[in-house]
């Protein structure tokens, strides 16, 4: 997997929401709607998802690998 390109949709300054955020992955594939988020300790990435009829949040689209998710996390926050 290679992300080839990244781009800041819209940034926030009210609340824990920082950015939303597309990617575009080995140029074909592309995923929007990706939020930087501010935690206690440091900003991280939360995938794309949707309220279920029991109001849980499960993720539309996700990293399979700690790797993976390693690696679009570093270069999302970069």
């Amino acid at each position: 997997m290679k992300i080839s390109d990244i781009r800041i949709r819209k940034t926030y300054s009210a609340n824990r929401l920082r950015a939303m955020v597309s990617v575009t992955v080995d140029s074909d594939f592309a995923v929007h709607d990706i939020k930087i988020i501010e935690g206690p300790d440091r900003l991280f990435v939360a995938m794309p998802s949707r309220k279920e009829e029991n109001n849980v949040f499960r993720d539309i689209v996700h990293p399979i690998s700690p790797e993976a998710r390693q690696y679009l996390e570093t270069m999302v926050l970069d």
